[in-house]
């Protein structure tokens, strides 16, 4: 059994996700992040980051991994599917997967706090971070021209693109142009176990299509990216 220590974001759903991809148990608990419960003494002793998601392996000795990226790998090697074996297959995999990490990810992660949380609206912060986010969608796009899945079959390395690119309308990018991406998008979201997986630890209903509902949020979370 894991346990899943998370709540309802991007980096988030990597990791519910990818225990849903493969059927792995796990009970989840809610981290508050609006109130700093990631910043309590007992989350802490699980990620000294103050990050979520964090997991805890009950079968291994409550073995705790952080950073969404290396509970996927564990996970995907704990289950012995999502990750190939072999030396270059698991480094295509990898590859694409520090790709979000290092690139999709923070890229996002910023035009998010310009465009919707940041309580002065800086245009040039803005157009600087959803232009590099387009840019690495045309990347994927490129790429996606020629290949169904990111490494050569089905991984966690596009469980957790798409975790990312699916809010692109929450970031202000847009795929207009972009058919590969959309096609990619599209055939990943009806793959097994991504549904219940962007439900956890509940659901955030009409967010990325409902402004009204989106502006409502935005201004609940300012208070983040102010601390």
């Amino acid at each position: 059994m894991i346990d899943l220590y998370t709540a309802p974001t991007p980096n988030g759903h990597k990791a519910s996700c990818t225990l849903e991809a493969l059927e792995i148990p796990y009970q989840t608990h809610f981290v508050n992040i609006s109130e700093g419960e990631q910043r309590t003494p007992e989350f802490l002793r699980l990620n000294p980051n103050g990050r979520i998601p964090a997991i805890v392996d009950r079968e291994a000795d409550s073995f705790p991994v952080f950073e969404s990226g290396a509970i996927m790998i564990y996970l995907a090697e704990k289950a012995g599917k999502l990750l190939p074996t072999d030396s270059l297959g698991r480094s295509r995999v990898i590859q694409w997967l520090m790709f979000q990490m290092g690139g999709v990810g923070p890229m996002m992660g910023q035009a998010n706090v310009f465009f919707r949380y940041f309580p002065e609206k800086l245009p040039a912060a803005i157009d600087r971070y959803q232009n590099e986010c387009r840019r690495l969608f045309e990347v994927l796009d490129g790429h996606l021209a020629e290949n169904e899945w990111l490494a050569d079959d089905y991984s966690i390395a596009d469980i957790a693109n798409w975790c990312w690119v699916r809010t692109y309308k929450w970031s202000g990018v847009s795929i207009d142009g972009l058919d590969n991406l959309d096609r990619w998008l599209l055939v990943m979201r009806d793959q097994p176990g991504m549904a219940a997986g962007i439900e956890v630890p509940f659901s955030l209903g009409n967010l990325l299509e409902d402004e009204k509902e989106a502006e409502a949020f935005a201004n609940n979370a300012q208070k983040l990216v102010q601390k």
